[in-house]
């Protein structure tokens, strides 16, 4: 079964780092469930957790978000909209159709957004084409998971990957300089 995704847009009180106060903000949040009524339960279930008790979000807006697949990495911070349009060969028409479907993927940047996206879609048997990758307002994406153990290793998976820090990506001088000069070797 296929999963439906909700994206909640949640209005609540955060603590503003830069300025070190308190700000409402209203942003939104991903939950895999059945119906809206699910959503908003279990948007005001997971938002529980990371409030103090005495603290109350209000719900501005539920709707069914266009994401087929959603893909958490290791060491990001981000998530991305990533467009991917699948092209078929029509025999009929003798055309090319496209049907584009949407992944939200998690990334650093755009660069690494696309690294993603690809690495992702490396099992697919048909041509297909990356027209546009955006950073989503996404916050957080909560999956549904029913409880058994299989479900738990998931879940114990998939939270690892969306909750690890970004690994520091400095650049190594010594193996920049040498897959330089191999590229140069190779192309004489």
């Amino acid at each position: 079964m296929s999963a439906t995704w909700y994206e909640c847009k949640v209005k609540y009180r955060k603590f503003d780092e830069a300025s070190g106060t308190q700000k409402i903000k209203t942003e939104p949040f991903l939950v895999d469930a059945i119906s809206y009524t699910e959503a908003e339960s279990r948007i005001t279930q997971e938002m529980a957790a990371y409030l103090p008790e005495s603290e109350e979000i209000k719900i501005t807006n539920i709707k069914v978000a266009n994401f087929a697949e959603i893909h958490p990495f290791e060491n990001t911070d981000r998530w991305f909209k990533s467009r991917v349009s699948l092209i078929a060969f029509d025999e009929e028409s003798g055309k090319e159709r496209k049907t584009n479907l949407y992944l939200l993927v998690q990334a650093n940047d755009v660069k690494e957004a696309y690294d993603n996206t690809v690495s992702t879609m490396k099992d697919t048997m048909g041509e297909y084409t990356i027209p546009a990758i955006t950073e989503s307002p996404i916050m957080d994406v909560f999956p549904y998971f029913t409880g058994e153990d299989e479900d738990m290793e998931r879940l114990k998976a998939f939270v690892a990957l969306k909750d690890s820090v970004p690994a520091n990506h400095a650049m190594d001088e010594d193996l920049e300089m040498a897959d330089v000069l191999a590229t140069a070797d190779e192309e004489e």
